[in-house]
């Protein structure tokens, strides 16, 4: 089993708004199309972290997606990822892929890249684009307690991955996975 964790909690304060209510010119939003990827990815369940304007993108997200509040959203992503990880630990998954609401070019082909290198519950592997690390991460059920208890602030656990001989996964021929941080012609006002 294979667990699809969306981090969507931050405030976006340089995009004006959480980025989990931005849309697409499209209207999609940013929240459904990154659930989409994970779906379409191969992840057998979804769990979603919120946190600034929870009740406003709960509203987002479909019902057989698991929803979690990091109510210390505001202290960094590390809030985002431990309320997560410490969801997870009730399921039946193996390994989950990590991955942030605002990558709008990280699709699910560089998910399924990532997920091929799971090796069962020991598996640590992450997106590189250009060898700069990046996500989806893949982080196996025995990484999740330790994971979460040593995240901190806005680092998130790349200090973890890095001391645990995290492999990379060189996703640059799918996507530049950059984050978008401030508005674009691209992204409009949740509707």
């Amino acid at each position: 089993m294979t667990a699809g964790l969306l981090l969507a909690a931050g405030a976006g304060s340089r995009m004006g708004r959480p980025k989990a209510l931005v849309h697409d010119d499209d209207g999609t939003s940013w929240l459904q199309r990154s659930l989409d990827v994970l779906r379409d990815a191969g992840c057998d369940h979804l769990l979603v972290v919120l946190g600034a304007s929870a009740d406003e993108a709960r509203a987002l997200v479909p019902d057989d997606v698991r929803v979690v509040v990091a109510d210390d959203w505001a202290t960094g992503m590390a809030a985002s990822l431990s309320t997560g990880l410490a969801a997870l630990q009730h399921d039946d998954g193996e390994v989950a892929l990590v991955t942030l609401v605002d990558l709008p070019d990280v699709g699910a082909d560089a998910c399924r890249r990532v997920l091929a290198a799971a090796d069962g519950p020991t598996s640590l592997a992450r997106a590189t684009y250009d060898g700069r690390p990046g996500h989806p991460v893949l982080m196996g059920r025995d990484h999740w307690f330790p994971a979460a208890a040593t995240v901190e602030g806005d680092a998130g656990a790349k200090d973890y991955l890095r001391e645990h001989g995290c492999v990379a996964v060189e996703c640059g021929d799918l996507a530049t996975g950059r984050d978008v941080d401030a508005p674009t012609g691209g992204q409009q006002p949740p509707s």
